[in-house]
This record gives C-alpha cells, structure tokens and sequence, in this order.
C-alpha cells in the first residue's frame, strides 16, 4: 500500500467535486475548491477522523468496502476506480451482478441535464440516481424507502399497483420488466439482490407469478413513447430513450418531448415548479 500516493490521490480528486454535484449548498465560507473532508467522509460513511488519516498518509489500510464508498463519494470515473484500488494493492474483482456504483462520467451528465428528466437504474430496476427533473417529474426516490426504490415493486406491489395494471400502457411495460427480469436473473445468477427481489414480488403479487410463469425474456431498446399524469403540470406526451452503460448492468433513462409542443412546455413549467409539489402533497 502506498499511503502517500494514495493520500494525494484522495486530495486531488476532493477538490474536483462540486458540493453542487453532490446536493451540498456551497455557502459562502470555502476557502479551497471542492468537498471538504467532513463532506467526502459524510458521503462515504466513515468517520471524518479516518478520512483525514487517510489524507495525511498515516491511516490503515482501507477495505474494499471503503474503497468502493470513496469512490462512489468522489466521484471517480473508471479507470480513476481501477487506480484507487492498485493504490491499496487491491484488483477490483470482477462484478457477479449488477453494480451499485454509478460512472462518474453518468453523474455528470445527470447534474447538466438541467431541462430533461433522467435517471439511471440497474437491470433489476433499481433506482441509483436520478437528477432534480426526474424527482419534480415522477417523485423524488430520496424521500422513499430504500426497499421501495425498485420501479418493479412499485408496479406490481406498490400503492398503485392495480390502478397501474389496469392501463394497457403499464400493463405491457409490466411484462417487458418481467421478461427483462428474468434475464437479468440468468445473467447474474449469484446475485442476492435480484434473488431477493424476485421472492418478494412472488410472496406479494399473483399478478408477478402469472408473468413469471409465461418464461419470456427480452431486453428493452430504441425509443418508445410515454404519457405522464403530472399532479400540477397536467399530461405530457414523452419519447423515454433507455441507453446502455456498458459494463456495469446499468441503464440510463431520458425522457424528451417535441420541441413547441405542449409537452414541452409543461416540461418548462415543471423545471420551474420543481419537487415543491412533493411536498405540498403532503400538507
């Protein structure tokens, strides 16, 4: 382990990240560009004494688990990832399922996309990150339960589970997310996450266990057209582009609408309105 390398590693890539790119207000009292190390250890969930031992080229030897939620906090594109592991003499091993841990590269297209709802999900659906457009769109996943971030859940399991069923639109994508479900459970076939999901929504939905037992498999591309019930905005017509990340069992979604139409001037307002609506909702 090269302590002194690592730890200036670890200082150069801090002051890269924005507190913006991270949902931190900037205040006014940044002396120093980037995070400050309460803000990575924040993130990471470790303590702030621990993260500083490790800048300071004197603190132990971090776990792969650390190695991964440092990472995740800064940021790091791929090859920066590979680099953090080498540094401890750690080989990033090979994914056995779906990773939680987003490109860095994908993060930053989500914070610029600033007019266009997008969010990343992994091949179980999982939502992983979404930015401020996809939460004033369909509702802000930070304020859900972990458990309940899965689109697939929420569609056959979730509140509004029959009401959704019951459209022909939902009805159909409920069949693709099976198939592609399954699939993804061939594909990842020591991956506890899917495992477990899949025997929720059995314990939970006959209406899962009917698809499930019709044994399709398909994996979703191109474009396709969605209508949205906005609670303030009203209806929208999207075009919903599902784009591949490579490597890492991941999916970036983007919805757009024509320009002029009336889509996409609600699509304006609600860049305005926000996630206000959220929380009015609830009052």
């Amino acid at each position: 382990m090269d302590r002194h390398q690592l730890a200036e590693f670890l200082r150069s890539r801090r002051t890269r990240v924005q507190p913006g790119d991270v949902g931190l207000a900037a205040g006014t009292r940044r002396r120093t560009p980037g995070l400050r190390r309460e803000e990575v250890a924040r993130l990471a969930g470790i303590s702030v004494d621990y993260y500083a031992r490790l800048e300071q080229a004197r603190g132990p030897r971090p776990s792969r688990q650390v190695l991964s939620a440092l990472a995740r906090a800064l940021r790091l594109y791929d090859a920066e990832r590979a680099h953090l592991y080498h540094l401890v003499g750690e080989v990033p091993a090979p994914p056995t399922g779906p990773s939680r841990d987003v490109p860095a590269g994908v993060l930053h297209l989500l914070d610029r996309l600033d007019d266009t709802p997008a969010y990343v999900i992994d091949v179980k659906y999982e939502i992983l990150a979404w930015n401020q457009m996809a939460a004033a769109l369909l509702g802000d996943p930070s304020t859900w339960p972990p458990d309940r971030r899965n689109i697939v859940w929420n569609l056959f399991a979730g509140e509004y589970a029959e009401l959704a069923l019951a459209d022909p639109q939902s009805s159909a994508f409920a069949d693709e997310c099976v198939a592609e479900l399954r699939a993804a459970a061939a594909q990842y076939p020591e991956d506890p996450g899917i495992q477990r999901l899949i025997a929720r929504l059995r314990s939970a939905s006959p209406e899962f266990v009917r698809r499930w037992q019709q044994l399709r498999v398909c994996v979703r591309r191109g474009s396709t057209t969605k209508q949205v019930r906005h609670p303030v905005v009203g209806d929208l017509s999207l075009e919903c582009e599902v784009l591949d990340i490579a490597g890492h069992g991941q999916r970036l979604i983007i919805y757009s609408t024509a320009p002029g139409s009336p889509s996409a001037e609600a699509l304006k307002l609600l860049g305005v309105v926000g996630t206000q609506w959220t929380v009015d909702s609830t009052t």
